[in-house]
């Protein structure tokens, strides 16, 4: 997805050729990028959990023969940590600008340009930006050849796979900062709505002695207004009866997961992720952050 555009199809079936292999080998790409992403954050989580082990040994909070196990999975300190968003995308962030100072250097000393502008092809060509004003390896020749154009594959692929990697994580606090703002700003600029909103509660929810008391409100405000509609209003949402069943299973379900919970002494989540993949809670790069990573999985 860099498109520099210097090299380009020019018979129609060189077109059509690229169309459908474009298909797979992008979706391959994305592939590719999202299990590199799944790794470097179960490397830096578990890193961290090391490193938090250590500090927490040194407190004293945990003892000093402590071994990562089932036997010792009760320990509070420690089941269901997970490392700060903000940790793993300053780590990013580091890595990332080391990785593009290093290609900078190289390209400033192969390709002569000054080292802003390699600084600037990095970021363009590492994001997948693409501009093409600057590309590498157009010149005839070059001295060692060969390895400066292994070199240039290497830390063309690392850095789209970290950029990739940090936008994801910036993407995250994005969403956190958002609905942050969201839940401060939420009904102040209409406080008619907020007032209603409080009397009505949530929309179909289902307490003891609901049914009985709708059944009086609706049979008291039935005589005051004609239409159907400004009865239910004030009788708190009269609900269906196919409203009523999906209500009951939802509730049965989440029931369920308590007490299986409640039975094997922790969250599933918990104990499967060490297993599996980080695809469980859904597909693509912000269901690999909420499985991985702490602010994501509360916000979600």
């Amino acid at each position: 997805t860099l498109g520099f555009g210097m090299t380009t199809p020019a018979t129609v079936a060189g077109k059509v050729f690229l169309i459908v292999y474009g298909l797979f080998g992008c979706a391959g790409t994305i592939l590719f990028f999202n299990l590199f992403l799944e790794r470097i954050i179960s490397l830096l989580a578990f890193i961290m959990k090391a490193c938090h082990e250590r500090q927490l040994r040194r407190s004293g909070l945990l003892p000093p023969n402590f071994r990562r196990g089932p036997a010792m999975s009760g320990v509070g300190s420690l089941v269901g940590w997970k490392p700060s968003v903000y940790h793993v995308m300053l780590i990013l962030g580091i890595f990332a600008i080391t990785l593009s100072c290093c290609a900078s250097a190289m390209y400033t000393a192969v390709e002569g340009w000054n080292y802003v502008d390699s600084l600037y092809y990095c970021f363009v060509t590492f994001s997948t930006i693409g501009f093409g004003d600057l590309v590498s390896s157009q010149n005839a020749a070059y001295q060692n050849q060969g390895l400066y154009r292994f070199g240039n594959f290497i830390f063309i692929l690392m850095g789209v796979c970290c950029i990739y990697s940090l936008f994801n994580v910036i993407s995250i606090v994005i969403k956190q900062v958002l609905n942050w703002v969201l839940k401060k700003f939420e009904c102040r600029c209409c406080p008619k709505c907020h007032k209603s909103s409080a009397r009505l509660g949530r929309r179909n929810a289902i307490t003891p002695g609901a049914r009985l008391r709708r059944h009086n409100i609706s049979m008291d405000t039935d005589g005051q207004y004609d239409s159907d509609t400004e009865g239910r209003r004030l009788s708190g949402e009269m609900i269906s009866m196919r409203e009523l069943t999906a209500s009951n299973k939802v509730s049965l379900a989440i029931l369920q997961k308590q007490l299986s919970e409640t039975a094997n002494g922790y969250p599933r989540n918990v104990c499967i992720n060490t297993r599996q993949n980080g695809f469980s809670a859904g597909v693509g790069a912000l269901a690999i952050m909420n499985n991985r990573l702490a602010e994501t999985s509360d916000s979600r």
